[in-house]
């Protein structure tokens, strides 16, 4: 029996979640432990739903039958997606803030090419097999301490070590018969670290079950973040944003992934204690962005900039941080799509420096190949 991708990622969770980086000892009597979360929103989020621009009547025309008709206002130039509440009480609070007008180096506009880019790092698809965040995680010393929750361990904190430690999932094991199947695919294509994963998950007692609805898992995330020996690192998947067809506008399909986004953030807030939340960064992923113009179905198609959603106590303060390039077509990449005028990967950068106390320059050379990426510490988040 062959299983194509595509018909794989259809049995999964809407919503997923993943820990790692480990303290190898307790952060109570030393410095102040630090946690990096990270949302990944497959499907290619919408900068432009999320945090729409004002007084832009081109664009207003371009979406006649998805403009927002109510918004949360954010400053002079952008205004916020009412589905994002608790984004917006935080921003109240200087507890969140957005870069747009941002993404990975990638214009193909495919979601296999540029999901698998978004979570390594690079710049051609399938090069790597290690993703950023396990880099950084190794640079940082977080090694020989991590867990992954389900199958397959996603490619973005792949290059740790992984031990036996997990976090229990409402699932059970798949079939025998898909997981020699997962087994044979796994040695066709030599993945030595996700097979040891693969073992590590066949020995495991599944009697102890959680729910995988998105604010229960944010929630027990949340709670085990808190602890000073706890991961620092946590990284969901919501899926969903690739809303070719009826995405709507105050409500639909995109609003309803946003609404996901935002019940994760409430939770884990909820769930921290102040002092964690205080030390932690929440920053989406996403592929791509999506067109300007809506399509002939009140959707929008692959497109290219998109936005960074940022929350937590380490958020420098409320701002949308942005080269802004216009909305006009000729500023448009290739004529129809938002451009990217800041690389998605020096945010991520300066996020890990921050969060793992490790340089920048060093997160750049062994993270990042030694990219030129511009160090946005300072703009973006407290030390």
């Amino acid at each position: 029996m062959k299983i194509s991708r595509r018909d794989f990622l259809k049995t999964t969770a809407l919503t997923s979640l993943y820990f790692a980086g480990f303290s190898a000892h307790s952060y109570a009597n030393s410095k102040t432990k630090k946690n990096l979360v990270i949302i990944m929103l497959r499907g290619g989020m919408d900068g432009l739903c999320a945090i729409p621009v004002k007084g832009d009547k081109n664009f207003e025309k371009l979406r006649s039958k998805i403009n927002l008709d109510k918004t949360l206002k954010l400053t002079t130039d952008f205004d916020l997606h009412p589905a994002l509440k608790t984004f917006k009480s935080l921003w109240d609070q200087n507890l969140s803030a957005a870069v747009h007008a941002t993404n990975i180096p990638y214009t193909g506009r495919s979601h296999f090419d540029g999901q698998n880019l978004m979570e390594s790092g690079g710049k051609i698809p399938y090069q790597e097999k290690t993703g950023w965040l396990g880099r950084g995680m190794k640079t940082a010393g977080l090694t020989g301490q991590g867990l992954a929750l389900a199958l397959p361990m996603p490619l973005l904190i792949r290059g740790v070590p992984m031990n036996n430690n997990y976090f229990p999932v409402g699932r059970s094991l798949p079939y025998p018969a898909t997981l020699e199947l997962i087994k044979q695919a796994y040695k066709e294509h030599d993945e030595k670290l996700l097979s040891d994963n693969l073992e590590i998950i066949l020995t495991r007692d599944f009697n102890n079950r959680s729910r995988d609805d998105a604010w229960i898992l944010a929630s027990s995330a949340g709670t085990e973040l808190s602890k000073p020996d706890g991961p620092k690192v946590a990284v969901f998947e919501v899926d969903g944003f690739d809303t070719h067809a009826a995405q709507g506008a105050t409500d639909g399909a995109h609003a309803d992934c946003l609404s996901d986004y935002d019940n994760i953030v409430r939770s884990l807030k909820s769930s921290m204690s102040e002092e964690a939340f205080n030390n932690t960064l929440v920053l989406t992923l996403t592929e791509f962005g999506r067109t300007i113009k809506q399509n002939s179905s009140n959707g929008t198609e692959h497109g290219y900039g998109s936005a960074i959603l940022m929350a937590g106590g380490l958020v420098k303060k409320a701002q949308v941080h942005t080269d802004w390039p216009g909305l006009k077509k000729k500023e448009l990449f290739e004529g129809r799509d938002l451009n990217s005028t800041i690389d998605s990967r020096a945010i991520y950068a300066s996020a890990m420096s921050t969060v793992f106390d490790v340089d920048f320059k060093k997160i750049t050379k062994e993270v990042f190949w030694g990219e030129n990426l511009p160090n946005l510490s300072d703009k973006l988040f407290k030390a």
